[in-house]
């Protein structure tokens, strides 16, 4: 049962989209429930298995060693918590742009306003990293095609994507990250026939003792391991694009709950049983931090055909976590547009029910990372994650928190939910607790330190902006 809302004026809604004075603007539609349940998990798998496993990973290994296994699964619990949080208020109330309205009916309009474009800049930094990485899986084969040219081809043709229905956008999603699935699957297969069976390797099976051979299974002790949070709670930012598909869901109070459950699953057994092959057949301590450690395991082993594959995989999945991350950005301006809180102008939909304007505006901000590319080529990377990082754990903390005061306003009703926050409040509590140790090892690492400038500065624009908005309402 949906929980009844308090009396009163309540924010703008997801079937009425209106002007910032606060009447219907008669030249925008609603968005299209056509994502089938086989698309909603496949568009969160979709944005979590990117560039933060294939390619970020090989920086996290270097920290931890074979001990990075535990840091996913403590990060993969993490991440459960805050999806479960999510799920919960996105269930009550399925609508585009889950973070901002939530925030904004639960919270108070600053909320919503600091929420919506928090995740939009969020996903715009992402968006950059998997851009910024394309041109190193394209010149696996073109060596000489300049990085920046890769990212701008790719940047056109998941913008054109994104443009049409989102339908065509939900199969087109859901094709891309089944290749990358089904990759790591049959990676998985192939590494164990290489551990148990030596396949490939000239019949000399590698077993597992690489897993300790090497300076221990914690070769970098707690502090190692404690570090590689960091990286790893990147990797698993895009899980929570499940929120944003709840207003294109053809049926949400169904296929949310179970999207949420079953992807977190399958994302710790795709992450975990990928590195765990990987670590068996290889040194931790002798990969190439320059290139997705799966394409140098299996070129080291002289399986050149199998390198070839993933790479083409890594290519996939990084051209699909940034598809997933320029549909999210075009909803949220969508939301925030709805809510007033950005021009009405992004609440116009084409003929196919984007929201092109939100789309294209979006797009044009990620070209930054095309710039960035070009001048400063195969350096920008880890920059960009960290802001992401640093954008994504406000996000999360966000959610955490506006699900408490979800609670506090529904009183006695919250019995009635149907899908419910497990350990409430005590694991909202522990999730804010580990999202603020996080941050302090931001501090620790050089290459994540300046997240930790962008992120204030990055708070106080949007409070200057808030206020500039609020005049300006004012004055009206």
């Amino acid at each position: 049962m949906t929980a009844a809302h308090p009396s009163g004026p309540l924010p703008l809604g997801e079937n009425q989209p209106q002007h910032e004075t606060g009447g219907p603007d008669p030249h925008v539609g609603e968005l299209q429930r056509s994502l089938k349940n086989r698309h909603i998990q496949l568009i969160a798998l979709g944005g979590a298995i990117g560039t933060g496993l294939f390619y970020g990973s090989s920086s996290a290994i270097s920290m931890a060693g074979p001990a990075i296994l535990v840091a996913y699964l403590l990060g993969g619990g993490i991440i459960f918590l805050i999806m479960r949080a999510l799920g919960e208020m996105s269930v009550d109330e399925p609508v585009s742009g889950a973070f901002s309205h939530y925030a904004y009916r639960n919270w108070g309009p600053f909320a919503g306003f600091f929420s919506g474009w928090n995740y939009w800049f969020n996903y715009i930094a992402v968006s950059m990293a998997e851009l910024v990485v394309v041109g190193t899986y394209v010149n696996f084969w073109f060596p000489s095609v300049p990085l920046w040219v890769s990212s701008a081809a790719f940047l056109v043709l998941v913008t054109l994507v994104n443009l049409v229905s989102v339908k065509a956008f939900g199969e087109f999603e859901f094709w891309f990250a089944l290749v990358k699935v089904a990759a790591i699957v049959a990676m998985i297969a192939l590494g164990l026939a290489i551990i148990l069976f030596g396949w490939g390797n000239g019949g000399d099976a590698t077993g597992i003792s690489n897993l300790w051979s090497h300076g221990g299974f914690l070769p970098t002790g707690a502090w190692g391991l404690a570090m590689s949070m960091v990286v790893v709670l990147f990797s698993f930012g895009g899980v929570e694009l499940i929120g944003i598909t709840a207003g294109e869901a053809d049926d949400p109070r169904r296929s949310i709950p179970r999207a949420i459950n079953q992807v977190v699953y399958r994302i710790l057994l795709f992450y975990v049983g990928a590195i765990f092959v990987m670590l068996a057949i290889f040194p931790w301590n002798e990969l190439d931090g320059n290139e997705s450690p799966f394409v140098s395991i299996f070129s080291r082993l002289g399986i050149d055909s199998a390198a070839t594959i993933l790479n083409v995989v890594v290519l996939t999945a990084a051209v699909s976590a940034y598809n997933s991350g320029l549909y999210s950005n075009g909803r949220m301006l969508y939301s925030l547009a709805q809510q007033g809180n950005a021009p009405r102008l992004f609440t116009r939909l084409n003929r196919a029910g984007s929201p092109w304007l939100g789309v294209l505006a979006s797009s044009c901000v990620t070209a930054t990372a095309v710039l960035l590319n070009y001048l400063f080529p195969g350096k920008v990377f880890l920059y960009v994650i960290s802001v992401a990082l640093m954008a994504g754990i406000l996000n999360w903390t966000m959610i955490v928190i506006t699900q408490l005061k979800f609670r506090r306003r529904i009183g006695t009703q919250a019995d009635q939910l149907a899908f419910r926050m497990p350990w409430h409040p005590f694991s909202n509590y522990l999730v804010l607790a580990c999202l603020g140790a996080v941050v302090v090892l931001m501090g620790f690492i050089p290459s994540y330190r300046p997240a930790l400038v962008v992120g204030p500065i990055w708070i106080a624009l949007l409070g200057v902006a808030y206020l500039v908005k609020g005049r300006r309402q004012q004055t009206r």
